[in-house]
């Protein structure tokens, strides 16, 4: 081997890029000079592509493979430069390497609300998110109209433009698709699709593709959801006044049950002193033997109570305790509850015999079901009284 040779295989370049980023989109051949030497080995990886500037001109894109750049496989580029200089290079170029493999993960969303129209609910305001993949498809486009003579362009280079024109085209798609706000859950994949498609046009500007497109979610503003889930509600329990009627049982079981509440201390007090007063009529009319009033309980006998002795200092007047608290039942029966009812209802539903002694009830405050005949308040709407003695003669 002469010295020619040897020093000609010393200058050949070996020209290649292994990425370890997964975030650069176009890389430059770094060269002292850009000096692009006779007979230099290119070699391009699956997944890439190089682009040839020659003197600011684009020259040529290489495909993967393997090249010796000779006259014989630069057909653009010769007509550039004459290659006869041996392994001396007469020319500088520069070489950019471009990844034309998916960005995958990326992410979408709008910044701000999108006013649409609904054919349910009238003007909404909507919030949409998701994700996307974004991929060069023209690399000689890619690097003319966006690169430029950037050394490394990276993806967060691009990606805001990216999302821009992906909120734009989804914002016109979904306010003219006619979709309601309802179904739209359900249309997420062919909504994606035809954003892609909206995009397709104006991204090909670029050089770049977006092969797959995602819409994570469409949300309504917090107000709009939470009275969708009072409509949700409503829509269940089905009629408003028994609606009204059951958040009033929650509310007073949960002041009832709520500690050091004042208002639960008065509820209590009165369901107290509402059942001391029943007991007490029961136990003291049944002694005095006055009749029973129509539901069996007997006047208390207000004489008797107040007497006091006569040589006793007259006490200062005492306020009437507060009003006893009027209970509403439920009624459960073959799986299924019923209610709420007054007291005065649960009375003729005794005596029609829709209500007996081993229906199961309940009432805010009470643990769990009891049969009607264990509960003391409803215990005499099934007393039997005996029948009414005969009147007096006349006269």
């Amino acid at each position: 081997m002469g010295i020619f040779d040897f020093l000609k295989g010393e200058f050949i370049d070996v020209i290649h890029w292994v990425d370890g980023t997964h975030d650069t989109m176009v890389w430059r051949f770094e060269r002292e000079g850009h000096e692009i030497k006779y007979g230099a080995k290119l070699t391009v990886r699956e997944g890439q592509a190089a682009v040839f500037v020659h003197e600011g001109q684009l020259a040529d894109v290489f495909t993967p493979g393997l090249y010796m750049l000779e006259t014989n496989n630069m057909p653009v580029m010769t007509t550039l430069q004459h290659w006869d200089h041996a392994f001396q290079s007469p020319f500088k170029s520069e070489v950019y390497f471009v990844d034309t493999t998916r960005f995958s993960d990326l992410k979408w969303g709008t910044k701000n609300p999108i006013i649409c129209r609904d054919p349910e609910f009238g003007p909404v305001r909507l919030r949409a998110f998701g994700t996307y993949t974004v991929r060069v498809a023209d690399p000689a486009r890619f690097l003319t109209e966006i690169v430029g003579t950037d050394g490394e362009f990276t993806m967060d280079e691009i990606s805001y433009q990216v999302r821009n024109i992906i909120v734009q085209e989804f914002s016109r798609v979904v306010a003219g698709s006619g979709i309601p706000v309802l179904d739209m859950a359900a249309n997420t994949a062919d909504l994606g699709k035809l954003v892609a498609a909206e995009i397709s046009g104006t991204i090909a500007e670029y050089g770049l593709s977006i092969p797959e497109l995602y819409i994570e979610n469409i949300s309504l503003p917090p107000a709009v959801e939470e009275a969708m889930d009072k409509r949700t509600q409503m829509g269940v329990l089905g009629d408003l006044g028994r609606y009204t009627q059951f958040s009033a049982a929650e509310a007073m079981t949960a002041a009832a049950q709520t500690p050091n509440s004042g208002m639960g201390a008065g509820m209590g007090m009165g369901m107290g002193l509402a059942m001391a007063q029943q007991m007490g009529n029961q136990f003291g009319n049944g002694a005095a033997g006055q009749p029973a009033g129509p539901w069996g309980a007997r006047p208390a006998p207000a004489a008797a109570a107040l007497a006091a002795p006569a040589a006793a200092p007259q006490a200062a007047p005492v306020a009437p305790p507060p009003p006893p608290v009027e209970h509403v039942w439920h009624i459960a029966a073959d799986g299924q509850t019923s209610g709420p009812y007054s007291k005065a209802r649960m009375g003729r539903m005794a005596q029609d015999g829709t209500l007996t002694r081993e229906s199961h009830v309940w009432t805010p405050g009470q643990d769990g079901w009891k049969r009607a005949g264990d509960v003391m308040e409803l215990a005499q709407l099934f007393t039997i009284l005996p029948p009414p003695p005969p009147p007096p003669p006349a006269g």
